[in-house]
This record gives C-alpha cells, structure tokens and sequence, in this order.
C-alpha cells in the first residue's frame, strides 16, 4: 500500500514532462506503405528520385556479411547519398526477374515514429520511418539478401 503511495507521485511527475505525441491521421499507414513502395520499386526501377524522397537525409542502411576468407562477421553501411547514386546507376534494374511482389508489414506506428518489414522475392529490409518536416521517410534499414 505504502508503495503505490510512493510511485503515484513518481508517475505523475514523469508523465508531466513528457511531450505530447502527435496524433496519426487516418493516412498514415497508406503513406507509410507509399514511401517503402518508393524505396523497394525506386531500387528496381533505378528510379533516384522515387528513392531520394523516400531516404532520410541521415540514413544508415545496414547489412552483415560473412568475410570470404575469414568466415568472421562484417556489417556494410550505406548513406542516403550513396542509396540514390547506385539507384541513379540502375540499382536493381539489370535484375527484372528478382522484382516479385513486396509484402509490407507495418510492425508498429506511434506519433511520429513507425516500424516496417518489408519483403520482396531478394530481400528482407527492417526499416524505421519517421515522420519529418510533415513527411514520413526512412531513417534506418537493416537488411539482408534471401
């Protein structure tokens, strides 16, 4: 009894220094979905503007890989910039067999913030979309290769 008495004021305190979390229109899945679609069919179409609107200007996308010789791990990081140039060189546009349909699978969406797998007949990307400057784009990716 003496500890709920306790922690009340505790909670209490917490929660009002908090900021308020923006409300989610009904158009945030679709967008959210909209954006993973630029990034996924941007990649195969070599399309750069279709992935330049789709990035975060800070993103990190990230891949761990065996090294060939060693067998020992290594994680790969990618920009936003780099994300757009290979995509402007074609990115995966030599590779039309591998487009199939894109399952997407939105894990988690508060505020501002959202959490999304997408899978595509190649790969597996984590991705974690926020809401910036009233637009959602993806900030984070990690992924990996079927």
């Amino acid at each position: 009894m003496l500890l709920r008495f306790a922690v009340l004021p505790l909670l209490l305190c917490l929660s009002w220094g908090a900021a308020p979390v923006s409300a989610q229109s009904p158009t945030d899945s679709t967008v959210i979905r909209e954006v993973v679609l630029d990034y996924v069919n941007g990649w195969w179409a070599g399309d750069a503007e279709r992935m330049q609107r789709a990035l975060h200007p800070d993103l990190v996308k990230r891949n761990v890989f065996a090294h060939r010789e060693t067998g020992r791990s290594m994680m790969n990081s990618t920009t936003k910039y780099d994300m757009v140039e290979y995509t402007r060189a074609g990115g995966g546009s030599a590779e039309p067999e591998q487009k199939g349909e894109v399952q997407i699978h939105i894990l988690a969406l508060h505020g501002d913030i959202a959490n999304v797998v997408a899978t595509s007949a190649r790969y597996v990307d984590y991705l974690h979309l926020v809401r910036w400057n009233d637009r959602w784009v993806i900030v984070n990716v990690l992924w990996g290769a079927k």
